[in-house]
This record gives C-alpha cells, sequence and structure tokens, in this order.
C-alpha cells in the first residue's frame, strides 16, 4: 500500500499542468497534516512535477526532459531582463522555444512566430496581439506599456506579455547568454533519466524453469533477462549463454549467473557506459538500496545517451581530455605501454617549452592506464613526484613509457620516463589508490 508521501506525490502527477498547488489545500484535500504536505510538495519540485514562481506560488508543470533543460520559463526571462509583468501572470511557468526580434514587417514577422516561442518587440500594438493569437509570449522593449485589450487577451491566453526598459539588442543578447549559461551548466545525465522501468521490462523468477526462458525468449526477441526473488530483489542475470545445453525442467535459478553488476539509479551514464564496456556486459540491472529491481540498463541505451550528451553544445572534452587526445598508445611485445605524441601550442608555457600541469596529466593518464591492465577498477592517484630533465620545446615528438612496479588489491605503484628524440626529459613516480568495482 503507498505511503501518504507516495499518494501525495501520485495526486500532484494527476493534477493539470497550471494548476496552483498549496500545502493548506493538499493537507485539507488528502487529509494529512502540512508538515507531510510540505515535504511531499518539495520532493515533486525535485522531481521537476512543480516549480515555485515568485508572486504566483507554487504551480503543476510539465516535467523537464533532459533534451529541454536548456530552455527558460517565463519566469526566469522576467529576472533576467529587469521585467515586470503586463498581463498573462498565469503563464509565467511556461517554457520557451524560441525567441523572435520583431524587426522586420507584419506579415514577415508572423511567419517566424509559433506556439511557445518570445517575440521581442517594441510598441508594435498589433504585433503584439498577433503575437499573442499565435500562442507566443511577448516581451516588449525600451521600457513602453501595451493597451488595456492586449493585457486581457495576455490574461485568458495565460501568455506573459513583459516589459522591460532595455533595447532591443541587449535583451536578446542577456536571453541568449542565460540560454547558453545554462547548457554549460546542464545536468549530468544520470541512470535514471535513460533506465526502462521495470513495469515495462520482462524478468524471470528464481523459480522459473529453463522452458520459461524460451517462451519469454520467443515472445520478446531477446534472451537477456535479470532473475528476481518473490520480493524482486535481483538475484541473477541470464542469457542465452547460461541457456545453452541445458534441460528445460531446470529451475532459472541453477543456470543463471549469480550475483551479477548492478548499478544504483543516480549513477551517471559515464560510469556505466566505462563498467558495461569494461565487464564485457550488455544488460545492467537498476536497483536500490535492498537490491529491488527498478529497471534495466542495456549497451544500446547506453550508446544512445552518450551520443545525446556528445551532441549537447555543453558537453566538451576536459583539458585532460584534450591533452591526451594527441597520444597515441601502443603496447610492446613486453606488454609495456608507450604513448607518443606531440606537444601542441596550448601545451606549452610562456617560454614555449612543455607546461609543468601538462606533463603531469600526461604522465598520470600513462601511469593509470598501465595499471588498469593489471587491475580492474578506477586508479586515483594519490602522490606523483615528477622531475624535469631537459626543457622539451613546442612540436616537439616525445614518449611516455609507463613501468609497473608494484600493484596489489589496494594501491599501485609506477615509474614513468618520458623521453624526446631518444634522450631522457623527465621521470616521474606516482602512487595510486585501486578502487574495485
Amino acid at each position: 500500500m503507498a505511503t501518504k508521501h507516495e499518494q501525495i506525490l501520485e495526486h500532484i502527477a494527476s493534477l493539470e499542468v497550471g494548476s496552483k498547488i498549496s500545502v493548506r489545500q493538499i493537507a485539507k484535500d488528502l487529509e494529512v497534516s502540512e508538515g507531510t504536505a510540505y515535504r511531499a510538495i518539495k520532493e515533486a519540485e525535485t522531481q521537476g512535477l512543480v516549480s515555485t514562481i515568485e508572486r504566483v506560488g507554487t504551480v503543476r508543470i510539465e516535467k523537464k526532459q533532459k533534451e529541454n533543460i536548456e530552455k527558460l520559463t517565463f519566469a526566469e526571462v522576467v529576472n533576467i531582463v529587469d521585467g515586470h509583468v503586463l498581463g498573462g501572470r498565469e503563464g509565467l511557468h511556461k517554457t520557451l522555444n524560441k525567441f523572435v526580434i520583431g524587426a522586420m514587417k507584419l506579415e514577415a514577422m508572423m511567419r517566424y512566430v509559433d506556439a511557445g516561442s518570445l517575440l521581442i518587440v517594441g510598441n508594435r500594438y498589433e504585433a503584439q496581439k498577433v503575437s499573442l493569437e499565435h500562442g507566443a509570449a511577448v516581451l516588449i522593449t525600451g521600457g513602453f506599456d501595451t493597451s488595456e485589450d492586449i493585457k486581457q487577451l495576455a490574461d485568458d491566453l495565460q501568455l506573459p506579455i513583459i516589459s522591460s526598459s532595455y533595447d532591443t539588442f541587449t535583451v536578446a543578447s542577456l536571453i541568449n547568454r542565460a540560454i547558453y549559461d545554462r547548457l554549460i551548466k546542464k545536468e549530468i545525465v544520470m541512470v535514471e533519466d535513460i533506465l526502462i522501468p521495470s513495469e515495462e521490462t520482462h524478468h524471470l523468477f528464481t523459480h522459473d524453469k529453463v522452458k520459461d526462458w524460451h517462451l519469454l525468449n520467443q515472445k520478446v526477441g531477446h534472451g537477456r533477462f535479470p532473475v528476481v526473488d518473490e520480493q524482486l530483489r535481483v538475484q541473477g542475470v541470464i542469457t542465452t549463454k547460461d541457456i545453452m545445453g541445458r534441460e528445460e525442467h531446470l529451475s532459472i535459478d541453477k543456470v543463471m549467473t549469480k550475483n551479477p553488476i548492478t548499478v544504483m539509479p543516480r549513477v551517471s551514464v559515464a560510469s556505466a557506459a566505462h563498467l558495461m564496456v569494461w565487464e564485457g556486459i550488455e544488460l545492467l540491472p537498476v536497483v536500490d538500496n535492498h537490491k529491488k529491481l527498478l529497471g534495466i540498463l542495456s549497451r544500446q541505451d547506453v550508446l544512445k545517451a552518450m551520443q545525446y550528451i556528445q551532441k549537447q553544445p555543453q558537453i566538451g572534452e576536459t583539458f585532460a581530455d584534450q591533452i591526451t587526445s594527441h597520444f597515441e598508445e601502443e603496447k610492446l611485445e613486453n606488454g609495456n605501454l608507450v604513448f607518443r605524441g606531440e606537444i601542441t601550442p596550448q601545451m606549452t608555457n610562456h617560454l614555449g617549452n612543455i607546461a609543468s600541469g601538462v606533463l603531469t596529466t600526461v604522465v598520470a593518464e600513462s601511469g593509470c592506464r598501465a595499471l588498469r591492465q593489471l587491475r580492474k577498477g578506477d586508479m586515483v592517484p594519490e602522490n606523483i613526484t615528477v622531475y624535469f630533465l631537459k626543457p622539451v620545446q613546442i612540436e616537439s615528438i616525445i614518449e611516455v613509457r609507463p613501468k609497473v612496479m608494484e600493484i596489489s588489491r589496494k594501491f599501485g605503484k609506477v615509474e614513468i620516463e618520458v623521453f624526446h628524440q631518444g634522450i631522457l626529459v623527465g621521470k616521474a613516480m606516482m602512487t595510486a589508490q585501486v578502487i574495485e568495482r
């Protein structure tokens, strides 16, 4: 049976977008304390179901998806342009898809104005009216007011009409900058954002038989399934490989892979992708703290999410990625690694030599990769001592040769040598902690 908290969240989710929500009303309607109602509303805000807007209150909003996170609400636009609302205050929670600068004839302007957009215009009453009728909000520049008829129309359509004292160029620049900042701060995509929920997935129980796997395989067209107990706690994973050659009367718990690798919902997709590639698995059950199945993650889902992330303007390479992308890895016959790369202008200091931070990054990355060959897990450098023996100039080709000196379950020690034209130009010692997954 759902708890009071869950019942309130379900009630909020069932409300129409734009509905006002208050602690007192929720407490009265669902016969709960105001404290319980308040906590549930805050949880709904965290989930993106409601938004609290100044001078409006808490309203039910359309849950933001990852692809829309860069959009601004009209309420945020008001703050960005230091504006004030002339009408349509009930629509401040809505998001804008784009903004259009109304610096053309009315007929031409309307070709670009559609529902969900924002028209930036001066004191052109006809343009303001037609824009609202097309489902677009209006931002009036220059501090101008508008007619009472247009204000009433904005109220009726619940589309904000905002006035700002700034000129058109300044307003457009401020909004564009805000969208760009929002892109930069876009949340990291998490497993919970892309998982296939348990209600939509197929699973087998530990007491099911091999023949049940065959039936499910024929029904859905694939052979990888999580295996759960009666409380939906994940006990294993079963694949075609586990089934091959097995008798149909055998129970699933006798042939499944036990203690499978699982992931929590608040793990980043990038981390899950690394785990799946490293371990060579195609299916990753997503569980809560009690190992209860919340959903599954397939490699295809992860690849799609990673492709989406890479397409986002704010997602770029880190400094470490930019540095190491210029180096190629080669594995020698003795199993040791060698990294070769060119010193680009961005890697140098004011004298044209390789910067100390760049060299430290290169040796740390090469040392971690050498350790990963011998131990599965994440390597966290704890101590690096770098010796600069000779200066390395811009456009030089260097070789970085890591050599693992010692490795245990918890720690690894690596010696790294840096060469230019066969001459030793740098040396480092690194110790790293091994974090097993």
